[in-house]
């Protein structure tokens, strides 16, 4: 799948729950600054999910007060291949090329398979 669709689709549909800021330092027994920290190193991603709404984080991005083991990783690659966080929230919630999406596997603790998967755009 292409960026530019990636960048297109609809992040409100795709991702049915959102934390702003202030949910998701909640959960993480972290500050709001914390948290845009952790956007800014690729642990988290964060997106305007629709027109007239504030920047929000998935909530499936975090399990047991934080981050959902391999994302940060996984950011951190898809970033490296030129994607931005937008980018990254739709491949990680699209099911384009696993059995189910990125975000169930990586939640499911299969992110050697997701890992794998997004190397492979690179190519």
């Amino acid at each position: 799948m292409s960026e530019s669709r990636l960048a297109d689709q609809d992040l409100a549909a795709l991702v049915s729950d959102w934390l702003d800021w202030d949910e998701a330092a909640h959960l993480i027994g972290v500050s709001p600054a914390k948290v845009r920290t952790m956007v800014r190193d690729h642990q988290l991603a964060a997106a305007v999910p629709a027109p007239g709404r504030r920047q929000a984080i998935p909530a499936l991005f975090l399990v047991d007060g934080e981050p959902v083991k391999g994302l940060p990783g996984l950011l951190t690659l898809l970033h490296d291949n030129g994607f931005d966080d937008r980018e990254c929230i739709a491949w990680i919630f699209l099911d384009a090329d696993l059995p189910g999406r990125p975000i169930d596997a990586l939640r499911e603790n299969r992110g050697a398979e997701v890992k794998r998967r997004a190397q492979a755009l690179a190519l």
